[in-house]
């Protein structure tokens, strides 16, 4: 687990899915990931045990939770409870976002981070 100081533009980038570049580190109870999206890229409906929160910081993203679904710009955030089914969209340009899953998640689209 990762203690102490963190620079996330030091970690490796990994490609989980084709457009979704990001870097993942752990805390004891929860994974961050710095998510850099490519315009279009998607995210299927899915859900997980885990809890997970969305953070924007740049560009914007289509997020489906459940039956709603939102447009989310820079600054906004999403809760995503656990179980719950959810699907991402990039739209318009790149997105930037950190998303936080609890508890820890060792594999993202099969990839073992």
């Amino acid at each position: 687990m990762a203690m102490g100081f963190i620079d996330p533009n030091t970690l490796p980038q990994l490609e989980p899915k084709q457009g979704w570049r990001g870097r993942f580190f752990h805390s004891d109870h929860m994974t961050f990931a710095y998510y850099e999206i490519d315009a279009g890229a998607k995210l299927h409906a899915h859900s997980h045990p885990n809890e997970e929160v969305w953070h924007i910081i740049e560009g914007e993203l289509d997020l489906a939770l459940g039956n709603e679904t939102r447009s989310l710009r820079a600054g906004s955030a999403a809760v995503i409870p656990a179980g719950t089914t959810h699907a991402v969209v990039a739209v318009k340009k790149r997105c930037r976002a950190i998303v936080v899953d609890h508890p820890v998640r060792h594999e993202v689209a099969g990839l073992k981070i």
